[in-house]
């Protein structure tokens, strides 16, 4: 099974993510509810996931801070 950055997928303990990076070494998936998780490429168990990734809301580190009144 060849799987590529963007693809979602599904882990058996984990559920289902994105996945965000892949090399000969490292996968790194974005999981719907565990967050990121990396994994050794050549001993990663998963399984393509039917439907799309959910819409994730950016992070509060993104947004930008209230101006304060005083």
């Amino acid at each position: 099974m060849t799987l590529k950055t963007g693809q979602y997928i599904r882990h058996a303990k984990y559920g289902c993510g994105t996945i965000i990076e892949r090399d000969e070494d490292r996968t790194v998936v974005d999981f719907d509810t565990a967050g990121l998780k990396k994994f050794v490429t050549s001993i990663a168990s998963f399984e393509i996931a039917e439907g799309e990734a959910p819409k994730k809301r950016r992070s509060a580190s993104r947004r930008r801070a209230k101006a304060v009144v005083q």
